[in-house]
């Protein structure tokens, strides 16, 4: 049995998005981005109160990272990993958890811009600053680019950075970043991808929210 808890638009996203890609059977369940994660019954499944959770088979895992290096493990026969004998293991490890440093910046952001329900209590500074490092990792993949792939092909490494920049795109615009914005065209494509889409209004009510000016 595999069961995914997921909110829309947030990281379960790229375990979802992974999940349909193995082409695995599994069920969902769906959470609005509120109070109700820190409640019971799912607070007793993962105290953090955060998604994803997977249940698989009576393991309980709640990082993105490991969880896609245990899918991979598990269902090999979709060549979405790397074996640690795979000359691409090194850089596939690394790519999939230089996801979650881009999502780190994102996940500012959208406390700024989205989680916080008054102008009051938002900084501007932090935005400025949140926003120029998440430009960087973004820069990070341009300059790292040489294919259509981030490895030699599709894998899971392009479901955990291709999720992270499905956010980090509502902060910083890839106009400057041909190669990025030329890969994420082909992310968007995917069968994969667009089941994985939230259904519906999701958490992010504007297309751009740029960073805000600092007060002089």
């Amino acid at each position: 049995m595999i069961r995914l808890h997921h909110c829309p638009q947030t990281r379960s996203m790229r375990s979802l998005w992974l999940l349909h890609e193995l082409g695995v059977d599994f069920d969902v369940v769906e959470y609005p981005f509120d109070k109700t994660l820190r409640e019971e019954p799912y607070r007793s499944l993962n105290p953090t109160g955060r998604v994803p959770t997977l249940e698989i088979d009576g393991v309980v895992l709640t990082e993105s990272g490991a969880i896609a290096e245990y899918l991979c493990e598990l269902f090999p026969q979709a060549g979405l990993g790397r074996d640690p004998s795979h000359a691409e293991r090194p850089m596939w490890l690394n790519w999939i958890h230089f996801a979650e440093t881009i999502s780190q910046h994102t996940a500012a952001l959208t406390q700024q811009h989205v989680a916080l329900y008054d102008d009051t209590m938002r900084s501007p500074i932090v935005m400025q600053l949140e926003a120029k490092r998440l430009a960087k990792t973004l820069g990070t993949i341009e300059a790292r680019l040489e294919g259509d792939y981030l490895l030699s092909d599709f894998s899971a490494a392009d479901i955990g950075v291709g999720q992270a920049v499905y956010m980090a795109r509502h902060f910083v615009a890839l106009d400057d970043l041909p190669r990025v914005a030329a890969w994420f065209a082909r992310m968007q494509a995917r069968p994969g991808y667009l089941r994985a889409l939230p259904e519906g209004p999701g958490l992010y009510a504007r297309a751009f929210y740029p960073p805000w000016e600092v007060a002089k």
